[in-house]
């Protein structure tokens, strides 16, 4: 868009904005739907009635976005719904899954735009102290300020259920956050990610989302992955996609095996797994001969794949992988290997940005879980890694993607020369999205994709090291309360004016599991890193852990 294009529609929003509060008394009601919001109207979840109107939906969204996204005077709401739309009984096995809806606070820095209102849904409600603790930071605003245009509604209930199907259960908190968006104001729903659960609410808010179209889950699974990959000419390890049942993942490990000799590990991984929980890893017996090796993977498999997931048993993983289906992949192996991921945005207008780079740091026997993020990733290769980033984003956009995801590589060096595998498609936020997030909001800083780097307005080089597993337990009984008390006896917080230090999310999660979330931001990788370690260092010294 030309610089004349753009004061034109400045120009626009600002003439819009006029009218609607010469307009105000008189106006539609606060949330108008487009549709009827009668309950009976609403159409059957999933019908192609439901799938049109979102589809009308998600069109006017680039308007809107064109018109009042540039726009930080414009009047707009955002509904945040945090909800991990997945698969209950493998995201249960997550240690304070409930809490990880607290991750997209950090949109709450959207609120140091002046007329801009944040509607934050949750299960349970957020303890004041831990809003406190966010507005607190936003620069240039007050806390009073920024707490009259944020609306905070709950669910009231800590089932296991996702936070948008306990919204659906409750039609009249569907009315409420419809009353809550102010006349005038444009709107849309920004969520974790994107399924027919939160297409029925989008629908029966009447509101568009900033996320990608249910209908191209597919994209964001482990074997459209694989699919889309292909398709980009992007190399990926060894292996076989759209597996449904047992006998195919006997067939598709033993086939490795039968082309790969060498090969020591296969990784079974269901369609729809969350941080490596969905994965099982299966070892290759070394005294098995290649003639024998097919009969023993068919009598022994069962008993030998190992989930990834300490609770998920055997039986579970495979019951559901028969309802997600799945792959089997190549074990990645190397001396010298990395984990990692490219967070990419496709916004209305169908453009594409690299967002960020980051080095994944992965535990577990086998590394499958992920467990933090170095940003950016290593100078050696982060460039090579965004510009495969970028072919699959073009591939994305072209299938119709909007919105945040990332991609996730293994790395491996040989020769003094880096070889990328494409791993996964996330087709949502991440664990990467929301510490980047907080740099961005908490610094007004720039990300340039040229280098790889990001920099404050004073042109200063920050890093971070982000977790979302800061965990002992020892630090159970923690109150929010508790945590704000030691961070600021021992100079844990962020300082907005050197703009570096400790950012804490997830902070509901550690009193009951000892868990909590951090950011940890430096002006070098060895600063930001040394954050963390302190970190851990006085909560164990206050907690008596040894």
């Amino acid at each position: 868009m030309t610089n004349l294009s753009r004061m034109a529609v400045l120009i626009w929003s600002f003439c819009i904005q006029l009218v609607t509060m010469a307009a105000e008394d008189t106006g539609p009601a606060p949330g108008k739907l487009l549709f009827d919001a009668n309950e009976n109207s609403w159409p059957v979840p999933g019908s192609w009635e439901e799938m049109d109107r979102f589809a009308q939906l998600q069109i006017g969204f680039a308007d809107q976005f064109e018109l009042f996204f540039p726009d930080n005077l414009a009047h707009k709401t955002i509904v945040v719904i945090p909800s991990l739309t997945l698969d209950e009984e493998v995201l249960a096995k997550v240690s304070g899954a409930l809490h990880y809806e607290e991750r997209l606070l950090c949109l709450l820095m959207l609120l140091r735009m002046p007329r801009a209102h944040v509607i934050y849904l949750s299960s349970m409600p957020i303890d004041p102290v831990i809003v406190d603790y966010y507005l607190h930071l936003l620069p240039g605003i007050t806390g009073y300020h920024a707490r009259e245009r944020l609306t905070l509604l709950s669910c009231y209930d800590a089932s296991s259920l996702p936070l948008t199907r306990k919204i659906l259960n409750r039609p009249r908190l569907i009315e409420r956050i419809r009353r809550s968006i102010p006349q005038g104001h444009v709107a849309h729903i920004a969520s974790f990610n994107t399924t027919a659960y939160e297409r029925t609410l989008a629908v029966r808010l009447g509101l568009p989302i900033y996320g990608c179209d249910p209908s191209l889950v597919y994209l964001g699974t482990k074997s459209g992955s694989r699919r889309l990959f292909m398709k980009a000419g992007i190399d990926v390890p060894p292996g076989s996609e759209n597996l449904c049942c047992y006998d195919d993942i006997v067939h598709a490990v033993a086939g490795l095996k039968d082309m790969y000799p060498k090969l020591r590990k296969a990784v079974i991984k269901l369609n729809d797994g969350f941080s490596g929980d969905g994965n099982a890893i299966l070892e290759y017996p070394d005294h098995i001969s290649p003639k024998e090796m097919f009969n023993w993977i068919h009598h022994n498999l069962l008993n030998e794949i190992k989930p990834v997931a300490k609770e998920l048993t055997t039986a579970l993983f495979l019951e559901k992988f028969n309802l997600m289906e799945g792959i089997v992949e190549a074990f990645v192996e190397g001396d010298v290997k990395t984990s990692p991921s490219v967070q990419c945005r496709i916004n209305p207008l169908g453009e594409v940005d690299i967002v960020s780079t980051h080095d994944q740091v992965l535990a577990g026997e086998n590394e499958q879980i992920f467990v933090g993020a170095h940003f950016p990733a290593s100078p050696e290769y982060r460039a090579e890694i965004a510009a495969l980033a970028r072919k699959i984003a073009d591939e994305l956009r072209n299938e119709g993607v909007l919105g945040r995801f990332s991609i996730d590589f293994i790395s491996v060096k040989k020769d003094e020369a880096w070889k990328h595998y494409a791993i996964e498609i996330n087709l949502r936020k991440g664990g990467t999205t929301h510490p980047f997030l907080m740099l961005q909001f908490l610094t007004n800083g720039h990300y340039d994709e040229t280098t790889g780097l990001f920099e404050t307005p004073a042109r200063q080089p920050r890093y971070y090291f982000a977790s979302d597993n800061l965990q002992r337990d020892s630090y159970k009984g923690l109150s929010p309360q508790d945590l704000i008390d030691i961070a600021m006896f021992h100079g844990l917080h962020f300082d907005g004016a050197a703009q570096k230090g400790v950012m804490f999310h997830m902070i509901g999660a550690l009193s009951q599991f000892g868990k909590m979330g951090v950011v940890c931001i430096g002006e070098t990788p060895e600063e930001a890193y040394s954050y963390y370690t302190r970190t851990f260092e006085v909560l164990d010294a206050e907690t008596g852990c040894k």
